[in-house]
């Protein structure tokens, strides 16, 4: 008898529980990142924050998590050479799981936004160079994921960079800027729901049994967006305009309508974090279900099954709810000082950012992507504007993130091994 027909049953057990501990440590340090902004700009409270996020990080891991799932679960080992020995995935992507959710809960106890993506990749890679030998790992994908480290901060920080100078040009340096803003803010707000739910239909909904072609999500999205636009016009309606006596220039009403529209990157960020950070929890749990469910079988099916989406989306959720206070505070206030128009910035070029990779079924760092949006929009007003010393902590916590990941999957790996070999 296998050792996989003999102990299938506790291998899922474990896997879920660890799993679901890797999605909490999610939503302890990722979540946190995702909301930083919204709080930090004063745009809405924590309160309000872990709302939106129980709501969209759910909806986003559960809808539209399918597409990356599928990179972590299967793109990082070859399969091939495991086909012999496929208890050894299991025992490393268990170690996987609970080295990865182990160095989140020291990262989220410090206030560190690290990168889950990288804890979960530095971890999957380290048990198969330990375990199988360096010739296991598909160095080609790893390369591709490590370059998107690289380019997603630096394509949100472009992208958020730019928003902020249009909304510089657009809204704070007209003759009046209330009013610019009044006339300006429903395209932003178009943009928002419109790159949303563009990716969501293309290529999220898949697995539940809806499939759009490019036309007809295209014609969807702009429905979807207009419908968002309407919500968001009848919100600023109810923002008055009262110009403060050490506030010359009347931005403070403006920053009061874009506190509206943080409201709707809030709910977009949470989303795209969801689809695409709920792989990190669930790619190496599907692996297990699949190995166990087939007998052994290691290519197994593609799908993940919905549960499995549904333990991520609720793992994320308490992880928020229980510990996501620290790592919001050191992402909202710690990098440079954050008003409503310029969290609006960095959280619209780092969902933009997130949405697309998740499209395309590249894992990116969330966390990554949203320093980079925040850097971005620092950079805007001046090197000045920037905290070097919290932005050296947190680089200095990423590099350390992908030799802590590997070290205890390592640790794990012949601990499981030991135990079940």
């Amino acid at each position: 008898m296998s050792i996989i027909a003999q102990h299938g049953e506790i291998f899922i057990i474990l896997a879920c529980l660890f799993g679901f501990f890797m999605a909490w440590g999610v939503g302890a340090n990722d979540v946190a990142n995702a909301m930083g902004t919204s709080v930090g700009s004063r745009a809405i409270t924590i309160k309000q924050a872990i709302i939106i996020a129980v709501i969209f990080e759910f909806l986003g891991a559960w809808l539209a998590g399918g597409e990356v799932t599928d990179t972590v679960r299967k793109g990082i080992i070859d399969p091939a050479l495991l086909t012999d020995t496929p208890e050894l995935l299991v025992y490393g992507m268990l170690a996987a799981l609970l080295a990865a959710a182990t160095w989140l809960l020291i990262a989220s106890m410090r206030g560190w936004p690290v990168s889950t993506t990288h804890s979960i990749v530095g971890a999957i890679v380290g048990f198969a160079v330990a375990g199988l030998g360096a010739a296991s790992v598909d160095w080609g994908a790893v390369s591709k994921i490590a370059a998107s480290w690289v380019v997603s901060p630096l394509l949100s920080g472009s992208i958020a960079f730019g928003l902020f100078k249009t909304v510089q040009h657009l809204i704070f340096e007209a003759r009046d800027p209330f009013a610019a803003a009044k006339r300006y803010v429903p395209v932003y707000i178009f943009l928002v729901g419109f790159v949303v739910a563009m990716v969501t239909l293309v290529k999220g909904l898949k697995h539940i049994g809806l499939d759009f072609s490019y036309t007809q999500s295209f014609l969807l999205s702009v429905v979807i967006g207009l419908i968002i636009t309407g919500i968001g016009v009848l919100l600023e309606r109810r923002v008055d305009y009262q110009k403060s006596a050490g506030d010359s220039f009347g931005y403070g009403g403006v920053e009061r309508v874009f506190g509206v529209l943080m409201l709707f990157t809030a709910c977009a960020m949470a989303f795209a974090h969801g689809s695409n950070d709920v792989a990190n929890a669930v790619g190496p749990l599907a692996a297990i279900i699949s190995v166990v469910q087939s007998g052994g079988a290691v290519e197994g099916a593609a799908l993940v099954p919905w549960w499995v989406l549904v333990l991520g989306g609720g793992g994320i959720v308490v992880g928020l709810v229980t510990y996501g206070r620290k790592v919001i505070a050191t992402v909202g206030t710690g990098i440079t000082e954050l008003t409503p128009s310029r969290g609006f910035a960095a959280t619209l070029a780092a969902a933009t950012t997130v949405v697309l990779a998740s499209g395309t079924g590249l894992p990116i760092s969330t966390t990554h992507t949203l320093v980079g949006a925040v850097l971005g929009v620092g950079l805007a007003r001046g090197m000045s504007a920037l905290n070097l010393r919290v932005i050296g902590t947190i680089a200095m916590s990423w590099l350390i993130t992908l030799p802590a990941g590997a070290g205890l999957a390592i640790l794990f790996f012949f601990t499981l091994k030991g135990m079940f070999g």
